[in-house]
């Protein structure tokens, strides 16, 4: 039976302990038997393990199997290993760009340790000492009060006054009391957050004082559960890990097939297989697999995804995983915590009943112990937010000047009031009580109202009730305040709480951890978007839903479901129902991790934000985990994805948004680079099957990388389309070549494949003045220079997959650059002589460059023309 369940007597026994403690000598024997009460840590990977998950990737493969081919080939020809180490750099900088961004579990284990207290008093030998955390042993029983943290999990003993500050674990806003006594048995199970005989590692004290015994340290106490559920947490691959380990799959298969298509088809048009046949074979079927290679692409990903993250840097959105860019672009369900991340974890009062509202907030404030400094008001949540009320109308400091208090009685659980007495400038007195509003209700006999004190009769008190009630039906904290009036010291008792009778009812306070107000128009967005938020919290389900109701989550009562009815649930049961619910409240932290999975398990795509310890392991487990960077605890930090700078969950939306354009950023390079790379293999192979050369490897290479690699970037810099956020979330099983996009690869690469192919027969002509199938130098250099810069002409097409370029009214400054950048590069490489001779190209007229020029341009009219019947077809 867990300690809760049982006496204090009972759970001393059990643990073998008492009041006293244990002593010196059983304290160190424990300690050998059980070890010290640390959190374990994550194993690490080498550094080695970590270079190998990098270069693991398929497209990285590929083009390390390129640069292997590209080495044999230039050591054959001897050539220039230029190519060869222009690859290998590729390789290089996307394996450090990814282990740079990569975040690591053991960064959470050691925030979580942070969070430890490092020093605690502890009774051994009946004596009180303090000695390190990590040396306290089940059974220890430890003094605490205000300001202390738990440095385990403990069964109360003695509580006077104590209340704890749990929210990191249960998400609830408002400290917990706590006390002493057995709690009720009747429940199988009682949430975390209604254990009230219990504390817990990594919460603290923020109100009176107790002592505990300790039930549970290290990895065996809750705050231990929590670290191994994000040690066990595996990383699973992102949508866009998924699509291109596909795409890099298909490309290797399809070089392979290429390669050995022409390296068969070569040998039987010549019908000999010597030895320099065979070589001069294999060269041709390099050139094709270099051809077919879009070896820029694993890097134009990369730093597009890396453009994002500074982007998104800038709006309060840092990104701690590259690939959870995207991921945010696909998102279907926000999960989200209450407290923090949709409120603002703050007590406010927010209404109030009765006529005399100074004196309301006169009673409030100066009846709490919370104190105004230069940094603010500070102490319990409640009282800080009481005294806070009270500031709109004076400074708690000047009236305490004015009345100081002289006497009081402090809160007790058990009376569920408190009271001071002030003494007023004219030398009377004033006792101000605050309390639950029907105990303070049955201690008053008259109210004031308009300055007028008049006698409670049952009407006025089923009035009063009957506020408090639509307070509390609005999930309002609601505390209702009195007075009275004494003429002469003499006529204060000794005992304070002989006072707390024949009081004057002033009114109620109605408090609330209020909704962050950008979250309500974020809400709304979300649900134009596609996306379906879910809130889940520690809280009441009253609060839940009021606050759930204020931010349009949901309708009725109906869409919420507490932690206890969700243990009631078989997974399958939850699955089939789990659309039913947009609010879940009372939960633990393994319900979040339920939650989670039972969305996943849908197929969707799923985000969940929070910033309490309690949300860490289901952040780790979402598809994009998102923590709050201000409020947020390190531990949530460091396993999220993503962390909001201004813990705004409207920055989430504005994620989301940034998500999507960079996946279409992503989908219009794919496209142009893949029509590029066809448009290169269709050209070699036709020139091959017409046996002349049109271009050789050393060529492609350059366009791959070069040419092709700088517009595929600035398409990255894109400004996201109009209806972007209009359209619904992309499944995730959905493909790359979603959308009619495959056709548009083929359709546009043999386009530029044909407008290459007609410029080397007008350059060939341009040159003998004859038309024949035959090797000349300004045929392939006009082919070389056409084929550049359709490829480039080609990237402002890519501006929008659907849309006219020329409907698109900003400017994107980044691909006019990289058109005269590589125009530039591409007249370097034709007219010096030192590279047009490494190259082996002729240099051409001005009339041949501006054929070739002309040509290139026709490929924005045909794209035009073609997306002009898509969009009628469509």
């Amino acid at each position: 039976m867990e300690p809760y369940l049982k006496s204090k007597e009972e759970v001393l026994k059990e643990l073998l302990s008492s009041h006293e403690g244990l002593s010196k000598e059983e304290a160190e024997k424990r300690l050998q038997e059980h070890g010290y009460n640390r959190l374990k840590e994550a194993k690490k990977d080498s550094f080695f393990k970590r270079l190998m998950k990098q270069l693991s990737d398929p497209m990285i493969i590929v083009l390390i199997a390129a640069a292997v081919v590209s080495a044999i080939t230039s050591a054959y020809a001897h050539e220039s290993f230029a190519d060869v180490f222009i690859i290998l750099f590729v390789v290089i900088v996307n394996a450090i760009l990814g282990m740079y961004q990569e975040s690591k579990a053991e960064k959470a284990i050691e925030a979580l340790k942070k969070m430890s207290a490092a020093k605690s008093k502890v009774y051994r030998d009946g004596q009180l000492c303090v000695v390190p955390s990590e040396a306290l042993c089940v059974g220890d029983v430890i003094a605490l009060e205000a300001g202390d943290a738990l440095p385990a999990d403990v069964r109360v003993l003695e509580a006077a006054s104590l209340k704890v500050e749990e929210s990191a674990l249960t998400g609830e806003s408002v400290p917990v009391e706590k006390f002493d006594h057995v709690l009720n048995n009747d429940e199988k199970t009682i949430p975390l957050g209604d254990r009230k005989n219990m504390m817990y590692m990594g919460s603290s004290v923020v109100y009176g004082r107790g002592l505990a015994v300790v039930t549970a340290i290290g990895m065996d106490s809750e705050m231990g559960k929590i670290a191994d559920a994000i040690n066990q947490s595996k990383e699973e691959a992102t949508p866009l890990q998924l699509k291109l380990n596909q795409l890099s799959k298909i490309l290797s298969y399809g070089v392979l097939g290429i390669c050995v298509l022409i390296f068969v088809f070569a040998l039987m048009r010549n019908h000999d297989v010597s030895a320099p046949v065979l070589i001069d074979t294999f060269m041709l079927a390099v050139s094709l697999a270099v051809a077919a290679i879009p070896e820029g692409l694993a890097a134009v990903v990369t730093v597009q995804l890396a453009i994002g993250v500074t982007r998104m840097s800038k709006q309060h959105a840092v990104i701690r995983q590259l690939t959870a860019v995207e991921t945010l672009g696909c998102t279907q369900i926000i999960c989200s915590d209450k407290t923090g991340t949709l409120t603002q974890n703050k007590m406010t009062v927010v209404d109030h009943y009765g006529k005399d509202e100074e004196l309301l907030a006169c009673a409030m404030s100066l009846c709490s112990d919370a104190q105004v400094s230069d940094d603010g008001v500070k102490g319990e949540p409640t009282e800080v937010a009481l005294v806070e009320y009270g500031e709109k109308f004076f400074h708690k400091n000047d009236k305490l000047k004015e009345m100081p208090r002289i006497k009081e009685a402090p809160f007790d659980s058990m009376r569920k009031m408190m009271t001071t007495i002030h003494e007023q400038r004219n030398h009377t007195y004033i006792q101000f009580s605050k309390g639950a509003p029907d105990v303070l209700l049955s201690r008053c006999d008259y109210y004031i109202e308009n300055n007028m004190v008049k006698p409670l009769d049952d009407i006025k008190r089923q009035e009063i009730m009957a506020q408090n009630k639509a307070f509390a039906d609005q999930a309002l904290r609601v505390l209702a305040a009195g007075y009275q009036i004494y003429d002469t010291k003499e006529a204060l008792k000794d005992n304070v709480l002989d006072m707390e009778q024949h009081l004057i009812f002033i009114g109620l306070c109605g408090m609330i951890d209020p909704i962050r107000e950008e979250v309500k128009g974020a809400i709304s967005e979300c649900k134009q978007a596609g996306i379906r938020p879910v809130m889940i919290t520690g809280d009441h389900i009253d609060t839940a839903v009021a606050i759930a109701k204020q931010l349009g989550i949901l309708k009725d009562k109906s869409q919420a479901i507490t932690g206890a009815q969700l243990d009631e649930m078989s997974d399958e049961e939850f699955k089939e129902k789990i659309a039913q619910y947009c609010v879940y409240a009372r939960v633990q932290p393994e319900h979040k991790v339920r939650i989670v999975d039972a969305w996943k398990a849908q197929g969707k795509v799923v985000s969940m934000s929070g910033d309490g310890v309690n949300d860490a392991p289901s952040i780790k487990r979402a598809d994009i985990g998102v923590g709050m960077g201000i409020t947020g605890t390190d531990v949530t930090k460091n396993v999220a994805d993503m962390v909001l700078a201004d813990d705004n969950f409207a920055t989430i939306v504005s994620a989301v948004g940034e998500g999507r354009r960079i996946y279409d950023n992503i989908k219009k390079a794919i496209q142009f680079l893949l029509s590029s790379n066809i448009s290169e293999v269709v050209s070699i192979f036709t020139a091959t099957m017409l046996g002349f050369t049109i271009l050789k490897p050393v060529h492609i290479l350059w366009v791959n990388l070069l040419t092709d690699t700088f517009p595929a970037l600035a398409l990255g810099m894109e400004d996201k389309e109009d209806d972007i956020m209009s359209r619904p979330p992309r499944p995730k099983e959905e493909g790359l070549f979603a959308d009619k996009m495959a056709f548009d690869v083929i359709f546009q690469g043999i386009m530029i494949s044909v407008i290459t192919l007609v410029a080397y027969f007008v350059g060939h002509y341009i040159e003998t003045g004859v038309f024949e199938i035959t090797e000349s130098l300004d045929g392939m250099t006009m082919a070389f220079l056409t084929m550049s810069m359709t490829e480039i002409f080609h990237s402002f097409n890519m501006r929008s997959r659907k849309h006219s370029i020329f409907t698109i009214k900003k400017q994107n400054l980044y691909l006019w650059g990289s058109m005269l950048g590589s125009l530039l590069l591409t007249i370097l490489v034709i007219y010096v002589p030192v590279l047009s001779d490494l190259f082996e190209f002729q240099h051409i007229s001005l009339m041949e460059f501006a054929i070739s020029m002309a040509m290139a341009f026709s490929i924005i009219p045909i794209v035009e023309i073609e997306k002009v019947f898509l969009r009628h077809k469509k």
